[in-house]
């Protein structure tokens, strides 16, 4: 009998797969008889792509050819969107396989096998520790603050020598708090110009919060920042994964050499095109999520549930042990909410009705967050 055979045809992967968190994604919502299901728990965008992004993705023919490796033609589009050269940027397999790149150029295991290290907020994105412990690097998670920000003091203070990589998320999925400007450009400073700090902004397009933190201002004045963007939510193309990093020449010359091959789809980089090409019509799709979101957060607090500042397209609920709980009842309202085991449940922002269903929820259940 084979080594295989004995383990019943299992082969061990490397130790660090083992021992890494699973990637929960959002469940469906149930079927509830009566009632019209919504899905709150994936933070998609509850609209379809524009109209003019939907003819473009139904021309695209030639998906027997591989896509430009580089995709000339959104960075283009992008560069002149977002004012910088097209050589800064970076395109990905959405934010996530961006942020990957970041890391398998500059965070693993080096040659007298210790693992860099890689510090971000915790909670945060859930893929974080995932990532990082693929590319052999160590994570240092910081715990964020009782209001659910960025403990940026305890995070410059974590700081090391085996310091690599510094992940910013903002707003911060799932708490929801964004980044200010004036204590971010401090924080970069407080740190070692080598180490890489990447700003997050997947959910960019929904922040309202004044002087809240812009990467792309970071990343004119400091070599070391890069951005992380994508069109998976506001421009309603999550299915389509794709994402990019902005950051200057020092940088994109290694994630050049990191990049994924053809990760970007013919369909992907046209779509992106063309919503960018519309961006005031995205605007105005943003804004009646952002007016619900502001609608639920007023219901919340109208209750006197403590929610704390939601800035992306969700708000987070801190019910510990009764998240499990909370959950269960909005699945039998058919309803799926992200739920977090006996730390909290992440809801995104939905259809209206899908909404004001949620506060009904909200009003009946009778275990509230009180506390930030």
């Amino acid at each position: 009998m084979t080594s295989a055979e004995s383990l019943g045809g299992a082969i061990p992967p490397r130790p660090v797969v083992a021992g890494l968190p699973r990637y929960a994604s959002g469940k469906p919502p149930a079927v509830v008889e009566g009632l019209d299901s919504y899905k709150l728990s994936s933070n998609e965008n509850p609209l379809p792509p524009l109209p003019a992004v939907l003819a473009a993705i139904a021309e695209q023919s030639d998906v027997n050819r591989y896509p430009d490796p580089l995709s000339s033609r959104l960075r283009s589009e992008l560069a002149d969107f977002l004012d910088v050269p097209s050589d800064d940027i970076v395109t990905g397999a959405g934010s996530l396989g961006a942020l990957n790149q970041i890391l398998a150029a500059f965070a693993g295991r080096n040659e007298d096998g210790k693992p860099d290290e890689v510090i971000y907020a915790w909670r945060s994105f859930e893929a974080y520790p995932i990532s990082v412990g693929l590319a052999g690097a160590e994570s240092v998670r910081i715990p964020v603050t009782p209001d659910g920000r960025h403990d940026l003091v305890a995070m410059a203070a974590a700081v090391s020598a085996r310091t690599r990589v510094i992940l910013l998320c903002t707003p911060n999925n799932p708490t929801g708090p964004a980044l200010q400007a004036a204590e971010t450009e401090s924080f970069i400073r407080a740190v070692p110009a080598d180490v890489v700090v990447v700003i997050d902004e997947a959910y960019q397009e929904f922040v309202r919060s004044d002087g809240a933190v812009d990467g792309i201002d970071l990343y004119r004045g400091y070599p070391n920042v890069v951005v992380l963007r994508t069109f998976s939510k506001a421009h309603g193309l999550a299915g389509l994964r794709v994402g990019y990093s902005v950051s200057n020449p020092g940088i994109t010359q290694y994630l050049r050499a990191a990049a994924t091959p053809f990760a970007v789809s013919q369909i992907a980089e046209k779509a992106a095109v063309v919503s960018l090409q519309n961006f005031p019509e995205v605007v105005g799709r943003v804004q009646t999520l952002v007016d619900e979101r502001d609608r639920v957060v007023a219901g919340l607090r109208h209750l006197d549930w403590a929610v704390p500042e939601a800035q992306g397209n969700f708000v987070w609920l801190a019910l510990g042990s009764d998240s499990a709980g909370f959950a269960a009842e909005a699945a039998a309202r058919a309803l799926s909410v992200r739920l977090f085991p006996d730390e909290g449940v992440r809801v995104s922002i939905g259809e209206a009705e899908a909404n004001t269903r949620f506060l009904q929820l909200c009003a009946d259940y009778t275990k509230a967050p009180r506390g930030s």
